[in-house]
């Protein structure tokens, strides 16, 4: 008893010279909202944005006849790096992005690691200042280089950096160059450079690429899923590839988690990684996810299934809804795992230390204890 006590909470714990743009800004992909997320799958790309890269393929074609290998999981590396495709963001049907993302202002400041400035070319018209400049779009495209590889790609007769086509477009342009064969490795890499000279850049976004290939933008199928349990589904699955922490997790978003006795721990090197790591763990995603439609869950999973109507059966179950595990299914207390119900047997959910925030089925994990429906 005494062994299982210690290991009740393995999953939640308590509270406790850039070509292309702005070189330094981009290092850590520094932008005045507070930078890009760390995880996230080809399931998580917006629509209308999956839409544009698409679109962009089709026509790079027109402006750089001799391009070959331009593919989408390209674009949307690239994009994911320099703005995290945008998410957050309302992208209406003509492509327009609302409110725009600006990068970091380039006056030598320090700020975002910039300590040269870069003297202002657009007198405020695309990057919202004449004090100098900053990268704009989702692709993080200073106003110099806008300039040059700026077209028009949804057809209203306005090249603007600030709407998902015009940008993948203008990206797809600038990665093929005079003519670069993408599907060859060393090219792509060097396309890759030129956009931003950083070799973890490079890697960084090449890992995006390999994973949007390999994986197409397939997920839950959340058509008739509407309303808040879309919100909260959708919140949670923008965290998928984040790191598991024991501990981390607000109602703002990932944190920093702790260690106990047991938990937190890499199993092999038995170093408390919970304490490094920015993520959640299961319960942190769920009150995350939870408060994007302002309802504050309990921190602990156990204290979870207390709120709203109590779910016996998976059958039972709807999108949207909590699903818990417990040592002991039928006491509560015994309960130490938790996951969001995204429907079709599956829930997104942050498993354990050494994996991420990702999709699992419901019955991949013992001791199903039912659901709740706090909506």
């Amino acid at each position: 008893m005494a062994a299982l006590l210690m290991f009740a909470a393995v999953c939640c714990a308590a509270p406790v010279g850039n070509a292309i743009g702005a070189y330094v800004a981009l290092q850590r992909g520094a932008r005045e909202d507070g930078g890009i997320a760390e995880g996230g799958s080809a399931a998580d790309i917006p629509p209308r944005m999956r839409a544009a890269y698409e679109k962009a393929v089709q026509q790079v074609g027109k402006y750089v006849p001799k391009c070959r290998g331009m593919r989408a999981p390209i674009l949307a590396g690239i994009a994911k790096v320099e703005s995290n495709h945008a998410i957050g963001r309302d992208i209406a049907d003509s492509g327009d992005i609302r409110p725009k993302i600006y990068g970091v202002l380039l006056n030598g400041s320090g700020a975002g690691g910039n300590t040269t400035p870069v003297p202002d070319t657009d007198g405020g018209r695309w990057d919202g200042t004449a004090a100098g400049e900053r990268a704009v779009g989702p692709f993080q495209f200073l106003p110099s280089t806008w300039q040059s590889i700026g077209r028009d790609a949804n057809g209203d007769k306005t090249a603007d950096p600030h709407n998902a086509d015009d940008a993948a477009l203008g990206a797809a342009i600038y990665l093929c160059g005079n003519g670069r064969n993408l599907a060859q490795r060393a090219q792509l890499k060097a396309a890759i450079w030129q956009y931003n000279h950083s070799s973890v850049y490079v890697a960084g976004v090449l890992g995006w690429i390999d994973q949007y290939t390999a994986a197409p933008a397939t997920g839950p199928d959340l058509k008739n899923v509407s309303g808040k349990a879309r919100t909260v589904i959708e919140a949670a699955l923008s965290q998928q590839g984040v790191p598991y922490a024991w501990g981390g997790g607000t109602v703002k978003g990932k944190s920093t988690g702790f260690c106990d006795r047991v938990n937190g721990y890499d199993s092999k090197t038995g170093e408390c990684v919970a304490a490094t790591t920015q993520g959640f763990d299961c319960s942190g995603l769920t009150l995350y996810a939870y408060a994007k439609v302002g309802i504050t869950l309990p921190r602990l999973a156990a204290a979870q299934a207390s709120v709203g109507k109590r779910i016996s059966s998976r059958k039972a179950l709807r999108p949207g809804d909590l699903v818990f595990y417990a040592y002991a299914p039928g006491r509560d207390s015994t309960i130490y795992h938790v996951g969001i119900y995204v429907g079709g047997g599956q829930m997104i959910n942050a498993p354990r230390t050494g994996t991420t925030v990702r999709l699992d089925a419901v019955d991949a994990i013992s001791g199903f204890a039912g659901g709740a429906r706090p909506l």
